[in-house]
């Protein structure tokens, strides 16, 4: 099971270090190394961010002004394309581009993004192909760029994570540590594209990082400080989306109704989260089923999407839906679009323009629309409850981005990193309570009609089963003699099972045997072999031929941690428990544990102590 993962990874760390050679050997078993790869990511993942919000701005000038330039304020409503009605072939245009692109060099670069990097942590051991970085960036930013209604974050978490990951490769680093520059690399990549540096170490610890400890922790903080740095001297220290200080002032008196008003609106926010994520996979399915090629499916799914932009230019005045959707927040978040018909229809037509580009065969993350159907619902909610209950004092900012937090938290499962995100990208401390209660409430809904979140659900359908917690097993902290309940006796290698039969019939359960020459332990007969042979009754041969050379030696007091770690290692069966080790005396051996021991004692599965043999 997927869960065991990092333990896995863990154990083959205590027991493959010493076996590294050479410079490789040196730096992979040095912790300050790891923390400067971690801050190399870091850099890496913040450059990345600023060029690829470049390049979306390039595409889209591209592909609706016939323009070469890269400036794009994505919080500004882009002009209306010089194209006219042929507008709504850009989308179909970019779409086919995006199919050839995904087909030809990188079918991981298709869709979100995130559980392609959640497959490689739990399924692929944390390999990611280095053409990913370039496959995706291309691929998303023409999506977007000729707008598709898909986010930014997905891609960049993907190429963050792929650089993380590719870097760790060619190092020839172990797997845990491959495994956290891919969690550095996703965190670092949100905490750039929206700079929300917390937010991005949270995103890391709840979706990406299998084992939250200093070892994996650190570099994920080092990465994502490093990252929003980065991406701030480029970008600008400035928050994501700008609510004005009236606004923030009003969450300063917050009447009991109006968290009342909160608390509905997070059962509100949850549902729309299942909404959001089942229209997608819904959409998916149908395309696969009306449509079987993928460059006639995508662009009939585009050519839906240019004509749903087209009809919002020429009769609202802007585009609205395509693209990130980042304008649209702004207009909520500031107030300026308060018809509550106008923003029903905003959150139908994002919900359809997303879930048509994706489930078509698009390139873009969930991330951004998202948060505009957060900020549309929050806004519609707080009009609504305004307009039925005129002094409950809910208002529209706020809501809105309650709204997004929510959206967040129900759809991506990330609920600490929604309430923080927003509180990061408002910079309003006040908020914070009211940002804990929709994302909490928003989650729980979601959570107690199915596990499944938009990332898990695509795994899931394809058999891979993703973990909702993390678990300590108390059992491998103690030490080994603990747990010894088989008997050990001694015997010479030319006695036989009929001699030790004699001591079975009094009584005694099957014991381990230890075969011993002279002072010295020679091989293992484990209780199991005993009584196996005693069923087919090959009880006059000599127990040596029957033995087992195949053990190794630990003290008594050795931790049931490390002890799997060796068993993963050497592959052997048996372990010798003993006084002293290595062991002087026969006399010295006090137990012998197998393979079959430890597995009953801390349920721990198969292939976690015997991975060459797993399928």
């Amino acid at each position: 099971m997927p869960e065991d993962s990092s333990l896995a990874a863990d154990m083959d760390t205590l027991v493959m270090e010493h076996h590294v050679k050479g410079w490789q050997g040196v730096f992979r078993t040095n912790p300050a190394f790891h923390l400067i790869l971690a801050f190399f990511v870091g850099i890496v993942a913040g450059l990345g961010a600023v060029a690829f919000r470049r390049l979306i701005g390039l595409m889209h000038n591209a592909f609706f002004f016939g323009q070469i330039s890269s400036r794009f304020d994505d919080l500004q409503h882009s002009a209306a394309s010089f194209w006219g009605f042929g507008v709504v072939l850009v989308p179909v245009l970019g779409g086919l581009v995006v199919v050839w692109l995904v087909r030809t060099f990188a079918l991981e670069a298709k869709g979100h993004g995130v559980p392609e990097v959640m497959d490689a942590i739990y399924y692929g051991s944390g390999v990611i192909r280095p053409v990913v970085v370039l496959v995706k960036a291309l691929a998303s930013s023409i999506s977007i760029g000729s707008g598709g209604s898909v986010g930014r974050e997905g891609p960049i978490i993907q190429i963050g994570a792929a650089f993380g990951s590719s870097l760790a490769q060619w190092l020839r680093l172990q797997e845990w540590q491959r495994l956290g520059l891919i969690a550095a690399g996703a965190g670092a990549g949100i905490a750039a594209t929206f700079n929300t540096p917390v937010g991005g170490i949270l995103f890391a610890i709840e979706l990406m990082l299998v084992e939250v400890s200093a070892r994996t922790l650190v570099p994920v903080m080092i990465a994502t400080g490093t990252a929003a740095f980065v991406s701030r001297l480029f970008l600008g220290n400035y928050p994501s989306f700008i609510i004005s200080q009236h606004m923030i002032n009003r969450t300063l008196h917050q009447s009991a109704g109006a968290y009342g008003a909160y608390v509905l609106l997070g059962l509100l926010t949850g549902g729309a989260g299942l909404l959001f994520t089942s229209s997608l996979y819904w959409t998916e399915d149908r395309f696969d089923h009306w449509i079987k090629n993928p460059y006639a499916r995508h662009a009939a799914g585009m050519l839906g999407v240019g004509l749903i932009i087209y009809f919002m230019i020429t009769f609202t005045g802007h585009y609205y839906v395509e693209g990130v959707g980042y304008a649209t927040v702004q207009d909520i978040l500031d107030g300026v679009i308060t018809q509550p018909v106008f923003l029903l229809l905003l959150l139908l037509l994002k919900i359809l323009t997303f879930s048509v580009t994706l489930g078509s065969g698009g390139s873009g993350g969930v991330f951004s629309p998202a948060l505009y159907v957060g900020a549309v619902l929050g806004g519609l909610y707080a009009v609504i409850a305004n307009h039925l209950l005129p002094g409950i004092g809910v208002s529209m900012t706020i809501a809105a981005a309650l709204g997004m937090a929510g959206m967040v938290a129900a759809s991506t499962g990330a609920a600490v990193t929604g309430a923080v995100m927003i509180f990061e990208m408002t910079s309003d401390y006040h908020i914070i309570i009211p940002l804990i209660i929709v994302a909490s409430l928003a989650f729980g809904v979601r959570r107690l009609i199915t596990r499944e979140t938009i990332y898990t659900r695509k795994l899931i359908r394809r058999g891979h089963s993703i973990p909702e917690a993390r678990h300590s097993n108390l059992y491998l902290m103690r030490p080994a003699g603990e747990f010894i309940e088989t008997p050990l006796i001694r015997a010479k290698g030319s006695r036989t099972l009929a001699d030790i039969a004699v001591l079975l019939h009094r009584g005694r359960e099957i014991p381990h045997i230890l075969i011993i020459e002279g002072t010295q332990p020679r091989a293992v007969l484990t209780a199991p072999r005993v009584r196996e042979l005693l069923r087919h009754r090959q009880t006059s041969t000599p127990i040596e031929n029957f033995a087992s050379e195949d053990w190794f030696s630990v003290p008594v007091d050795y931790q049931i941690y490390d002890l799997v770690a060796r068993f993963r290692a050497t592959h052997q069966e048996c372990a010798l428990l003993c006084r002293i080790d290595p062991p002087e005396h026969h006399e010295d051996v006090i137990a012998i544990v197998t393979v079959e021991d430890v597995l009953a004692y801390t349920s721990l599965p198969m292939r976690l102590l015997r991975p060459h043999t797993a399928q």
